[in-house]
């Protein structure tokens, strides 16, 4: 089939626009989802709103089981559909994810919508090299001949800064590392110039070497083609190595949103407080790391009030009455939690 090539990529195509535009690429609105069986529902998210502008990264924080994985999942509509339970509404450059039929979803997922996810091995397909799967990915959003999509493909490793890309291109995924086959997966993510990069927890997998240089490397192409981004992690140093914004969550709602250096700096809720204590960075030595006590809720029976009462040490009666409020500083933070007070907003600002 002869085509002409597939023109090289660039941030205005990529993005046409720059972060701080007024208008959102995505928008998030009382999403919820349950996972229902014979047995049990299980509420994995529960009214969940936010918003990302072009160019900007959200980062998504929380412990294992809060439903960031879910909400990331829910906006690709990667959940099960037999069994998922998806309300609410997600808007992605205008588009209703909920309402879009199969072959509209087949277009925007790796065109519109691009997504990372934690372990390589088992997203990228054992049987084919790293260049047909690029190739493949290209062709199918792209068009344009075969030879096209080979030359994007060894363009994009060259992006990622793979190592001898030419000769990785011919390399199925249990002949990488897991640094290179990351780098790779993130090279398909950026093969048709998504304007909205998921990522979830891309660096778990990688010792920490590795995962700076991935963490910069997603920084530095995030920048430079204008991406909306949402990554998901549970770790504080990576939020504030690659965050704009940080949205924290637990037990299936954000308790806590703001600008990164504001939340980090000056939490507002009683667990994000927790999770900033129970790091090692910026510890005294003499200090013991402060464990938030207890366990994440059960989210097939979920109380009335603030799931987080349980494990607080500032627990009030009215806690367990019924789920706080959001409430918001006029500089955009926002947290839920009933002992926040106007003093307290004032402050943070």
């Amino acid at each position: 089939m002869n085509a002409e090539p597939i023109p090289a990529i660039s941030a205005q195509q990529i993005a046409g626009t720059a972060f701080g535009h007024d208008e959102a690429l995505v928008e998030v609105r009382d999403l919820t989802v349950r996972f229902v069986t014979r047995e049990t529902t299980v509420h994995a998210v529960n009214g969940v709103n936010f918003s990302v502008r072009p160019g900007e990264v959200l980062c998504i924080l929380g412990e294992s089981g809060s439903g960031k994985s879910v909400t990331l999942r829910a906006m690709m509509r990667l959940l099960p559909p037999r069994r998922t339970r998806i309300e609410g509404s997600i808007a992605i450059d205008g588009q209703d994810v909920l309402a879009l039929d199969k072959r509209a979803l087949g277009e925007l997922r790796g065109g519109l919508v691009s997504m990372i996810f934690q372990e390589p091995m088992t997203a990228l397909d054992p049987v084919y090299t790293i260049g047909t799967q690029i190739a493949e990915t290209v062709l199918r959003h792209k068009g344009g001949s075969r030879a096209a999509a080979r030359a994007r493909a060894l363009e994009l490793l060259e992006l990622v800064k793979i190592p001898e890309a030419a000769r990785r291109l011919d390399n199925y995924p249990h002949e990488l590392s897991g640094g290179l086959r990351q780098r790779a997966m993130i090279a398909m993510a950026l093969s048709c110039g998504p304007r909205l990069l998921l990522a979830d927890e891309p660096t778990t997998a990688l010792d920490a070497t590795v995962q700076i240089q991935v963490l910069i490397l997603l920084r530095r192409l995030q920048r430079e083609l204008g991406m909306g981004t949402i990554f998901v992690t549970h770790d504080l140093g990576v939020a504030a190595e690659i965050a704009d914004r940080i949205a924290v969550m637990y037990a299936g709602r954000i308790v806590e949103e703001g600008p990164v250096a504001d939340v980090l700096r000056a939490p507002l809720h009683p667990y994000t407080q927790g999770l900033l204590a129970s790091t090692v960075h910026g510890q005294s030595r003499e200090r013991d790391i402060e464990a938030i006590p207890g366990s994440p809720p059960d989210l097939r029976r979920l109380a009335a009030g603030c799931a987080f009462a349980p494990r607080c040490g500032l627990v009030q009666s009215e806690c367990h009455a019924a789920m706080p409020e959001p409430r918001y500083t006029a500089a955009g933070r926002m947290a839920r939690c009933v002992r926040i007070t106007q003093a307290a907003l004032a402050a943070a600002e």
